[in-house]
């Protein structure tokens, strides 16, 4: 990084979700969409998992993040998050490129919902058949 106060951005998408997510060397606090992290993701599992790209590069407590989210649920935001600070760490240093590739975390996860076809009443699922 250039400067001490300069931030690295960074953007993740999952699902419908859309993370913007900044870091920049501090303590480690993490700010999504003004809040702390333990009050926007109420799950414990949520929690520990955005954390997981910082474990990876073994940076844990040396970046201050701040995420945006729109859309989406918690699953999808939560991912959105994971994969905007495994971006915003890439482009910190090469070597966390190459430890976040091989986690798998900057692989982009392309599944959508399938949309609902006529004559069914959701993607697949047909509606109840009744013979009498």
């Amino acid at each position: 990084m250039a400067k001490p106060n300069d931030y690295v951005w960074g953007l993740g998408r999952r699902k419908t979700a859309v993370a913007r997510v900044r870091i920049r060397e501090g303590s480690g606090k993490m700010t999504i969409n003004g809040k702390p992290h333990t009050e926007y993701f109420r799950l414990s599992p949520d929690q520990s998992r955005i954390f997981d790209p910082l474990r990876a590069v073994r940076a844990e407590g040396s970046f201050d993040v701040w995420a945006n989210i729109k859309g989406g649920g918690t699953t999808g935001q939560v991912g959105a998050v994971v994969m905007g600070l495994s971006r915003a760490l890439a482009r910190v240093s090469e070597e966390n490129e190459a430890t976040l590739r091989k986690g798998t975390f900057l692989t982009r996860d392309s599944r959508m919902v399938e949309r609902k076809k006529p004559g069914r009443k959701k993607a697949r699922a047909s509606f109840q058949f009744s013979k009498r």
